[in-house]
């Protein structure tokens, strides 16, 4: 986005990071995902903490990627699981913590990662794997710091590391675009004319 806070960007009126804050929160017609939430930022943290988060910036100064957004929230995660979403996709669905959790149990795994439908170049829906929506055994802390230590930074290279179950989400009913990432400002204008 050329250098701009994504997660400070509007979207129908309101910064990216309030919708997906408002998705894991809920509000007076939907009911909460989570019972807490925290912030990975590494600029703007005074108007991120004042959306009433906790903000943390990354917890290793050289380390760019998902996975130091997942060793931040690990870190500070004071509950079994970790929920990871990223700001830039504000139509993930109300029940992902549910169903990625249902999962997760059934399989007895230590990560679910979402399976979301997404269009190939023949223009085919199919279903891909989201990784950076992720629910994780919080014990995985350990595994995670010393992979990243020794300079691990692919998140799949890590994941491969445990008993990992993907959660499609392409259910009759379930919104093909609710995993559209926003990377462009177009990209944003675009998901205005989608269904909230």
């Amino acid at each position: 986005m050329g250098g701009v806070d994504k997660g400070l960007q509007a979207f129908n009126g309101s910064p990216l990071v309030a919708h997906a804050l408002q998705r894991l929160l809920g509000d007076a017609s939907t009911p909460p995902q989570v019972g807490q939430v925290l912030i990975n930022a590494n600029r703007n943290l005074a108007q991120y903490a004042a959306f009433g988060a906790p903000v943390w910036p990354d917890a290793q100064d050289d380390f760019a990627g998902p996975l130091a957004g997942f060793l931040t929230g690990l870190t500070h995660c004071t509950t079994p699981f970790l929920l990871t979403v990223p700001c830039d996709t504000p139509l993930f669905p109300q029940d992902l913590a549910r169903r990625m959790a249902q999962a997760l149990h059934a399989q007895q795994a230590d990560i679910a990662m979402v399976g979301a439908p997404e269009r190939n170049d023949a223009g085919e829906w199919q279903v891909r794997t989201q990784p950076v929506f992720c629910l994780l055994r919080r014990h995985l802390l350990d595994s995670l710091q010393a992979f990243t230590q020794a300079g691990g930074r692919k998140i799949d290279a890590w994941t491969a590391q445990h008993a990992t179950v993907i959660v499609p989400f392409d259910r009759p009913g379930d919104e093909q675009r609710a995993f559209f990432n926003a990377n462009t400002l177009a990209d944003l204008r675009e998901l205005e004319t989608l269904r909230p």
